[in-house]
């Protein structure tokens, strides 16, 4: 297949089902640079299913271009109402805000978070982690200009013992969808996306409740674990919380689509 024209690109990409073409055909002819031979092969790619963010190195997220690469989990625009939530609960007068990126993939939460808190005035310290060596590797990329450390390994085990008892926002951005139904997710993510990142247990919770067990020692007096969950799994989320000596409320956006589960450390310091 040669793609010589604008016109041709968005053709084909409209044939393979994409829905925003026009656009994708935009950032794909960005991407080549004028190289007709490298237009042709990310087309073909993304006409058989690559996800358009593994070939163009990158995603937007929050106003950001964060660098993605193939094996990494692709962060979700709705997952930016859970930034949004993070952001709105740290108290305007927090000289300090310690932030822990939990299951951090590329590290765009924990990178547009602190970004955020730092432009409303706080000094952010910022510290990612991830159990998968491929988004360990393109964290530490993403979070170099900030100085950020990305630390490898299972869940709190990856984290300095220094944080302990002082994180005022831990996001947790992690899989909830249930076994049975990754076989229904889009090719995309199902062919492409590491299943690490994806299957969350037989109801989708079971990464979220080993998050929620450690949450609390690892928290301040005050601090805030946030974790996208599924509409139909706030009940079960809430139990979890509680019975963690968490403080639970939900957060639902009809306008990203997204259902946040936040648990606050309520007890006195």
């Amino acid at each position: 297949m040669s793609t010589t024209t604008a016109g041709e690109v968005i053709a084909a990409l409209r044939g393979a089902g994409c829905v925003f073409a026009e656009d994708e055909a935009d950032l794909l002819i960005e991407a080549a640079a004028d190289d007709r031979t490298r237009l042709d092969a990310l087309v073909a790619q993304r006409v058989t299913g690559t996800p358009l963010e593994y070939l163009l190195g990158w995603v937007e997220f929050r106003g950001l271009r964060v660098g993605v690469r193939p094996g990494v989990f692709v962060p979700r625009q709705r997952t930016a109402f859970l930034v949004e939530q993070a952001v709105a609960g740290v108290a305007s007068d927090a000289a300090q805000v310690c932030v822990v990126d939990l299951c951090c993939g590329c590290g765009a939460l924990g990178l547009s978070a602190a970004g955020e808190l730092g432009a409303q005035g706080h000094t952010v310290e910022l510290v990612a982690a991830d159990i998968d060596p491929v988004a360990v590797a393109c964290a530490r990329e993403n979070l170099a200009p900030v100085n950020a450390p990305v630390f490898a390994g299972d869940l709190f085990d990856a984290l300095p013992a220094d944080l302990r008892g002082r994180v005022d926002v831990l996001l947790a951005n992690t899989p909830y969808v249930p076994s049975a139904r990754v076989a229904d997710l889009p090719p995309e993510a199902r062919e492409h996306e590491p299943l690490v990142a994806l299957d969350g247990g037989a109801d989708g919770l079971d990464v979220f409740r080993r998050v929620v067990a450690g949450a609390a020692g690892w928290l301040g007096p005050g601090g805030s674990v946030l974790i996208e969950i599924g509409t139909g799994q706030t009940d079960a989320a809430c139990a979890a919380l509680l019975a963690h000596g968490l403080e639970p409320r939900i957060e639902h956006s009809e306008e990203y689509y997204a259902t946040v589960a936040i648990g606050t450390r309520t007890d006195p310091a």
